[in-house]
């Protein structure tokens, strides 16, 4: 295999698996060179193992955005934690995380459980046939955003589409980012509003407790990040796993009949999917070696969560999903490390309460067509889920 045969084999997916050349890369190299648009060298990581160990690792690497920008250590972050390196990401995510306990979570519960049938009364009274990703899995995560910041009913609308057309590729690039500016003026006039007065939201909360500590940009880019990280990647999990229960019925009638398997089978679909595609991009602070591969200062590396959840190393068939499976080891689809997904629990606790509520609702529901698969992804998922009942 060339070194630039396949520069996009991390991205790509045929249906739900990842392509068969990815799984080849992490058979036969475990340190993989992709050679990018310019030239460069990016290192692409697939095992398990030794995904684990780059995402475990600050010291030999690196998560500033300043890497790629050029323009020095955290630069005009745009993802709060997620290009931050400590102390700045140690800082923020000290704030953060007593927020993101399941004791603090479980006062969201009541509310994500109203949303989800708000959104299944929609569904209901427009009748099939429907598709379930504008009407299901993209409105929810984005109106369980809204609670958890603090986002004011009145401005929720806005706030749903900014969340959405970023995703949104089909008008373009620039309509994309045109989303993702208009939600970062918003956000930022919000923090201001909620610093004047702080609400009963996250937002609220982290001003109350920090608000000395913490900029208007970086509780901006905290909270923009809690959207992107918590918006995109729960939707996908609600439409592919709701596909995968529609084509696994004796699993959809576990799921539908009693509370029972519930977690098991969220746990599975978090591995089989792994939705988000690659973790952040690494950098290596040093001239290092990684699985006997040299890799030089500033190289990046990029790692495979799809590829190393795959691995077999994790068990046997590693390629089906099968939420009866007993000491797995632990998935690496929120990541691992110190930027390991902090809202974790509540994507799961979405998933918990989503899932089960809408096959109770609609005990017939049926596929009405053939699903639209994002082609090229960062975040993989569907683009329509067509549905009868």
């Amino acid at each position: 295999m060339s070194d630039s045969e396949f520069p996009l084999v991390q991205f790509l997916r045929d249906r739900m698996d990842p392509i068969a050349e990815l799984s080849q890369i992490r058979t036969e190299r475990a340190v993989h060179p992709l050679t990018i648009p310019g030239g460069s060298t990016v290192w692409l990581v697939t095992r398990y193992e030794d995904v684990r160990a780059v995402l475990g690792d600050t010291a030999r690497f690196s998560n500033d955005f300043g890497n790629i920008t050029g323009m020095g250590s955290n630069q005009d972050d745009p993802g709060g934690l997620g290009f931050s390196d400590p102390p700045v990401h140690t800082r923020l995510r000290r704030m953060l995380t007593p927020e993101f306990t399941m004791h603090r979570l479980r006062r969201l519960e009541p509310r994500i459980t109203a949303i989800v049938n708000e959104q299944l009364d929609l569904i209901q009274k427009e009748g099939a046939p429907a598709d379930l990703v504008p009407s299901f899995a993209l409105p929810i995560p984005s109106l369980v955003v809204c609670e958890l910041l603090g986002v004011p009913y009145e401005d929720r609308a806005d706030f749903l589409r900014f969340s959405t057309d970023r995703f949104d590729f089909s008008a373009g690039p620039e309509a994309s980012l045109q989303a993702i500016n208009d939600a970062m003026a918003y956000l930022t006039e919000l923090v201001a509003r909620e610093r004047r007065a702080p609400g009963d939201g996250l937002l609220g909360a982290l001003l109350r407790e920090h608000g000395d500590d913490v900029t208007d940009r970086e509780l901006a880019s905290l909270a923009d990040g809690l959207l992107t990280g918590g918006h995109d990647t729960t939707t996908s999990m609600l439409a592919l796993g709701t596909l995968w229960l529609l084509e696994n019925p004796e699993f959809l009638a576990l799921v539908r009949d009693g509370d029972d398997h519930i977690d098991q089978v969220v746990e599975e679909l978090l591995r089989y999917m792994t939705v988000v595609q690659v973790a952040f991009p690494r950098f290596a602070r040093e001239d290092l070696e990684l699985a006997g591969q040299p890799i030089a200062k500033g190289e990046m590396v990029l790692c495979s969560l799809s590829a190393a959840n795959r691995d077999a190393i994790l068990g046997e068939n590693m390629d089906t999903a099968d939420p009866n499976r007993r000491e797995l080891k632990s998935h690496l689809a929120f990541g691992h490390g110190i930027h390991r997904c902090i809202g974790a629990p509540l994507a799961r606790m979405e998933m918990r309460v989503a899932y089960p509520a809408l096959l109770r609702r609609f005990p017939g529901l049926r596929l009405a067509g053939e699903p639209a698969y994002r082609q090229v992804a960062i975040v993989y998922g569907l683009d329509s889920l067509p549905v009868e009942w």
